[in-house]
């Protein structure tokens, strides 16, 4: 029984609604004094109250869609996402990075040549030893005769953490809306590469070159590209590939993006924070380096590190405090040869409602960015 399974969370909320109508019924008979009648009213009280959690839990886990699956929540049964040493910052490592695609599908039941085609892929990164699945979309321009010779932009596009890759196509439908942007004139034909913002699950690493631990930042920023452009008529590297992201996803995008602007001229943040998060899930990120830590922050970056020739977008809800705040001191920040634009909608929280207005216009603004296929 899968972890967002509807048999599930109706067998948790039957359990849940027995705990309380049987606490209701046998309450009286445990209202006596004396030792068995006290641990029979605690235990009844703990169970009812785990029964009500559990059914919570899943409401919570369904709605956001931070684990997909049992071993999504229990970091087990992860085969294709894995670190396999520290690998090698920078992407020194002669071993090449590979694309291989696992499962095709017709996106929309329609034929490619019309509705474009959706892959599931394995991205292996050779030197870094990091390998994580996720999907590529391939437009409908991809097929047909006309741009048989021609490469195409591509973008890479990230979840937030926990987030699940699926959670892009299902939830967030970057292919749909891509889709219906180009067909509105809104985009041009562009590749989609979406992956989780952390190729080493369970751990966090906020898009980072960990000492001794997963190169993610080598990951994303050398070896996605080198696998997607030996497996797919994509444009090399360069005003070719934009990233974006939401959560902590749009943290990776600004800061990969930041870092080595000639791998990602173009980068759009949706809700995205501004500085590493160092918590459980992390680990320790810098090694005790201070001055990591501070590169990790966007805003200590634009401070004190010479303007990056990047263009960066900052979308997000006018009701998130948070990224109001820290967006608007980030684009106050923002000095030549960097450019920064500025999206928003007025209401909406920190989840995949609010991502899915902003997206369209965060798509948009990357077209404008990417070189055209050619």
């Amino acid at each position: 029984m899968g972890l967002t399974s509807h048999e599930l969370l109706t067998l948790a909320l039957m359990a849940a609604l027995g705990a309380v109508v049987g606490t209701v019924l046998y309450w009286p008979r445990l209202a006596r004094p004396g030792l068995p009648a006290v641990l029979g009213r605690i235990t009844t009280i703990l169970v009812t109250q785990l029964a009500v959690l559990v059914v919570v839990g899943l409401l919570v886990n369904n709605y956001f869609s931070f684990y997909s699956s049992w071993s999504d929540l229990l970091g087990t049964g992860h085969p294709a996402v894995q670190s396999v040493g520290a690998g090698t910052p920078g992407g020194g490592s002669s071993a090449p990075a590979t694309a291989r695609t696992l499962a095709t599908e017709n996106f929309q039941n329609g034929p490619p040549q019309r509705t474009g085609q959706l892959l599931t892929v394995r991205i292996g990164g050779g030197g870094t030893g990091l390998s994580t699945d996720g999907y590529v979309y391939l437009p409908p321009q991809y097929f047909q005769p006309g741009y048989a010779q021609q490469r195409f932009p591509a973008l890479v596009v990230l979840t937030g953490y926990p987030g699940d890759a699926r959670n892009l196509v299902t939830r967030l439908d970057y292919p749909g809306i891509s889709l219906g942007l180009l067909r509105s004139g809104q985009q041009q034909p562009t590749v989609l590469v979406m992956l989780r913002s952390s190729p080493a699950m369970p751990r966090d690493t906020e898009c980072e070159d960990v000492p001794g631990g997963p190169q993610a930042a080598t990951y994303f920023t050398h070896e996605v590209p080198q696998a997607v452009a030996g497996a797919f008529r994509v444009i090399g590297q360069g005003r070719g590939w934009g990233i974006i992201g939401d959560s902590t996803g749009g943290y990776c995008a600004l800061k990969l993006a930041m870092r080595d602007p000639a791998a990602f001229p173009a980068a759009a943040s949706l809700s995205g924070y501004f500085k590493a998060a160092e918590d459980p899930t992390t680990g320790d990120l810098f090694a005790g380096d201070q001055q990591r830590r501070n590169e990790a922050d966007l805003l200590w970056r634009l401070h004190n590190l010479p303007a990056p020739a990047v263009a960066e977008l900052l979308a997000y809800s006018k009701d998130d405090s948070a990224s109001v705040r820290d967006s608007v001191a980030f684009a106050a920040a923002v000095r030549p040869p960097m450019a920064v634009s500025v999206s928003t909608v007025d209401h909406g929280g920190h989840n995949f409602e609010t991502w899915t207005r902003l997206e369209p216009t965060a798509l948009s603004w990357l077209s404008e960015h990417l070189a055209k296929p050619g």
